[in-house]
């Protein structure tokens, strides 16, 4: 068994994409724009507001209208963190089962801490993690190795006695960067870029029930 479980937040621990779809359909009706349907949006949720921005109005990090619609996004958002967003089914499960074997799980997020934290309160699941980091409590953001580092350095755990389990190529980079075992969330966004199989993770996650018989196997 692994002796640390860390995860990614968005998309892999909870399904966020209602609320982020939702601020981002608010967004685009205060700019005159049609919403647009979650199945459009689902992919670009792991990339936050640039992500978000840029799949509903086509404007990237650099444009000049940028800052002030990220702004105006991430405002929207805050306002309605966790209403529709929930754990994915299995997590609880998961989560339950991790703390029955006494093995500490954790979140590597590079969501800013106003509001991972506050979500992950809402979720009832703040203090029964043994650490948030997040991308603006780390010096670097993954798929830099920091936040593996950092998240290492907190739980006490050597980074090769953990697994990190996220649903984008660059969480499989920032685990591998620092010797973690790494799975894929297969259930999460995914992006619309390469096939997962294709990011070099240990193994991929068709369910968060799969996790630990994944770890076993993978030691």
């Amino acid at each position: 068994m692994p002796e640390a479980v860390l995860f990614d937040l968005d998309g892999t621990l909870a399904d966020t994409a209602p609320d982020l779809g939702g601020a981002l359909n608010q967004l685009l009706r205060e700019q005159g724009r049609e919403p647009l349907p979650m199945e459009r949006l689902r992919p670009h949720v792991s990339s936050g507001a640039r992500g978000m921005i840029g799949a509903g109005l086509g404007v990237v990090p650099g444009d000049p209208a940028y800052l002030d619609l990220q702004q105006r996004f991430l405002t929207i958002y805050q306002d309605g963190l966790c209403v529709g967003t929930r754990l994915f089914e299995g997590m609880a499960e998961h989560l339950d089962e991790l703390e029955a074997l006494g093995i500490p799980w954790g979140i590597v997020t590079n969501k800013s801490q106003r509001f991972a934290i506050p979500l992950m309160e809402e979720l009832g699941l703040r203090q029964r993690c043994a650490c948030i980091v997040c991308g603006d409590s780390s010096q670097r953001s993954k798929p830099h190795a920091h936040p593996m580092q950092l998240a290492s350095a907190v739980i006490g755990i050597a980074a090769t006695g953990c697994i990190y389990v996220g649903d984008d190529e660059r969480d499989v980079i920032s685990g591998r960067a620092v010797g973690m075992k790494t799975i894929v969330a297969a259930w999460g966004y995914l992006g619309n870029g390469k096939s997962p199989a294709t990011w070099g993770a240990d193994a991929v996650a068709v369910s968060p029930r799969d996790i630990l018989g994944i770890a076993a196997a993978n030691r």
